[in-house]
């Protein structure tokens, strides 16, 4: 059994979830456009939350964006556990609330770090920091049984992710936006832009962890931060990262729209 709440503070907490994704994307895209035109080092999620710390009221801003990243975790994990709009029927249902539970999984360690660097019980990480956590968790997985195989799986997951981000981007119909928001066509420009930019970069995370697996070496694997650094060293490096810096901009533009307009239904068990 469980009970909706789509008025109340649950919901409240995914779509302040969403405006808190979408400041950090503007932040990480911003860092990757200056990257990409003056030179120096693209970051990451962690790494742009880090920049917030010592600003006037950083640690205000810090607090609720781990208040809305707990919150949106909580709304993703319900909706893989739930199933309240019943997706789970479908094969595709099915792999929908896989991708949820992995992204509450994403976004509660998004929530950590972001109250870590609030009350300052973690050091303001500079650059790229995901990429680090992305090697040790290889290294470490690479030591248990089945470890390249589980980590097989998550580049599997990773690239079906990003299929999934680039059909999104395709067909741009984005129907869980209500009825009522301003410029529509616009904001299905924003949403495919974005969309696209991302699926670019899931694909290659996944290709970085697939090289760990080939090559059994965790040092292999990067996140966010690599694949944008990745972008830079390719031939017409600059240009590349300055077209997905824009698009994960853009995407974080259509995460703020998305706070204010998206249809949300939050599901809780009762008690």
């Amino acid at each position: 059994m469980m009970k909706s709440s789509p008025a109340g503070w649950l919901t409240a907490f995914a779509r302040l979830g969403f405006a808190a994704r979408g400041l950090v994307y503007l932040l990480v895209g911003g860092v990757a456009i200056d990257a990409a035109l003056n030179g120096g080092r693209p970051s990451d999620n962690q790494g742009v939350m880090g920049t917030l710390a010592d600003k006037p009221g950083g640690q205000l801003l810090l607090i609720l964006c781990a208040i809305g990243f707990a919150g949106y975790a909580f709304w993703r994990l319900t909706e893989a556990a739930l199933d309240p709009e019943h997706r789970g029927r479908t094969m595709k249902g099915k792999f929908d609330r896989v991708g949820y539970a992995f992204s509450g999984v994403i976004h509660i360690g998004l929530a950590f770090a972001a109250l870590r660097l609030s009350t300052r019980q973690g050091s303001s990480p500079n650059g790229a920091p995901g990429d680090e956590t992305m090697r040790d968790w290889s290294a470490w997985l690479m030591d248990q049984p089945a470890g390249l195989v589980l980590l097989m799986a998550v580049a599997v997951m990773l690239l079906a992710t990003a299929g999934a981000q680039a059909i999104k981007a395709y067909k741009a119909n984005f129907d869980e936006l209500g009825g009522d928001v301003p410029a529509p066509d616009k904001v299905r420009l924003l949403g495919r832009i974005g969309y696209a930019a991302r699926a670019l970069v899931f694909a290659m995370m996944a290709w970085f962890l697939a090289n760990v697996v080939l090559h059994r070496n965790p040092e292999e694997a990067g996140g966010l931060g690599a694949a944008l650094r990745q972008l830079r060293a390719e031939d017409q490096g600059p240009l590349l990262l300055l077209i997905v810096a824009a698009g994960l901009a853009l995407f974080g533009v259509f995460s703020i729209v998305e706070a204010r307009y998206r249809r949300l239904h939050v599901a809780t068990p009762y008690m």
